[in-house]
């Protein structure tokens, strides 16, 4: 595996299919024209707009009319998290439930609707990284206006019980919302079966381009206006459409969807060999469920290290992943995350996020399982805490 870049940091970013480039070409030398121009090439444009929402729409179990092209999925959290806010508002509902580990881009905006007086329930998630139905459906009041639970956790994978939360939602008239980013394309979402009411996703989540998303509002749900301007999404998201990137996510998406069963059998078997090889390492713990969880995803504490350095080592052996620390984001304080699931500081200090794709080999996995424990070591060594562990003025909390 010599001078090999071997990839496992597909929860970040997915390289572009070829299906997915192929799809997209097209419209960005010949297909040019701005959907909202009258002439035959603006036209053209149009078509290929309608048809991208309509694929979308039938991957997701939806109507086209109920899709809205984004830039992504931050965007997509924040106008539907606000348009359910600003809906309650008016009735006089200024309460939202969600958990303590979703993506920030949720709980950003909830800590934003605080200040503006809106009373937030943030529901602790088990050590299994799952939050219960039941537990949504008691922290919800008369006065709730909005439950928001992500699809899977974009950190340690694991799986909501989307399709509880959504009925619990239904029964007492609370609009739902589930950021999908994570799942979407990865596993069989169905916003009809599952009680959604609004969902987010992100194409570059599952090897579409960057820069391009939608949401899913049902019919009926309110949606507000986050970007003034055109009257385009009909007149629910102003700016001239991504036409390329929309056609490109949804060739992405009907690919990912075709080829779903085949690729998670494979990803599930690559993942099983992963966690396995690497629990062999003393001191080191799997975080969240092992079955409950998205098939390519590994995330793993070592105990004894620290988030970066080891993403360091491993960089240098050719291996991209990232971890569950935000100290890689220039930040001193773990993973919120990994600190909801009951980790102490010191361990989820030391975590590992592994996220495969198709294009990865068993020989990856191998060499994955070969490197990581000379990493963990290199960092053991230079580490005080460790020492303290090892020589037992500090005991092991693996």
């Amino acid at each position: 595996m010599k001078n090999k870049i071997i990839y496992a940091d597909n929860a970040a970013t997915t390289a572009m299919s070829e299906v997915a480039v192929a799809a997209m070409m097209p419209y960005l030398k010949q297909v040019y024209g701005n959907p909202s121009s009258l002439h035959s090439v603006g036209q053209a444009a149009k078509e290929a707009l309608d048809n991208a929402r309509a694929i979308i729409a039938k991957c997701l179990n939806c109507d086209a009319k109920e899709i809205y092209f984004t830039s992504g999925g931050s965007e997509s959290d924040n106008q539907a998290i606000r348009s359910a806010a600003i809906n309650g508002a008016k009735k006089g509902k200024k309460h939202i439930v969600t958990t303590a580990f979703e993506h920030h881009a949720v709980l950003h905006t909830l800590k934003k609707l605080e200040k503006e007086g809106f009373e937030v329930t943030y529901l602790d998630v088990h050590e299994n990284g799952i939050v219960t139905a039941e537990e949504v459906a008691a922290a919800i009041r008369p006065d709730t206006a909005l439950v928001t639970v992500m699809y899977a956790n974009n950190e340690v994978g694991t799986i909501q019980p989307v399709k509880e939360i959504g009925a619990a939602c239904r029964e007492r008239g609370v609009v739902f919302h589930t950021d999908a980013v994570q799942a979407v394309g990865h596993v069989p979402v169905d916003v009809k079966a599952e009680n959604i009411d609004m969902l987010s996703l992100s194409a570059h989540k599952f090897h579409g381009p960057k820069g391009v998303g939608a949401l899913y509002c049902r019919r009926g749900v309110p949606l507000a206006v986050l970007v003034e301007g055109g009257a385009q999404e009909r007149g629910k998201r102003a700016g001239t459409e991504n036409i390329a990137g929309a056609v490109a996510m949804a060739a992405a998406l009907e690919n990912a969807c075709e080829n779903m069963q085949k690729n998670s059998s494979k990803l599930l078997a690559l993942r099983e060999r992963l966690i396995d090889g690497l629990l062999k390492i003393p001191h080191s713990k799997l975080n969240g469920d092992r079955a409950r969880r998205l098939p390519n995803n590994v995330n793993i504490c070592f105990e004894g290290t620290e988030g970066e350095s080891l993403l360091l080592h491993l960089d240098a052996a050719g291996i991209c992943a990232s971890s569950g620390s935000a100290c890689t984001t220039a930040s001193l304080e773990p993973s919120h995350v990994l600190l909801a699931l009951g980790l102490p500081h010191e361990i989820a200090h030391g975590s590992l996020r592994l996220t495969l794709s198709p294009e990865n080999t068993e020989e990856e996995i191998d060499y994955i399982i070969k490197t990581v424990p000379d990493a963990v070591d290199k960092v053991r060594k230079v580490s005080s805490f460790w020492d303290d562990l090892t020589s037992g003025k500090i005991r092991h909390f693996i």
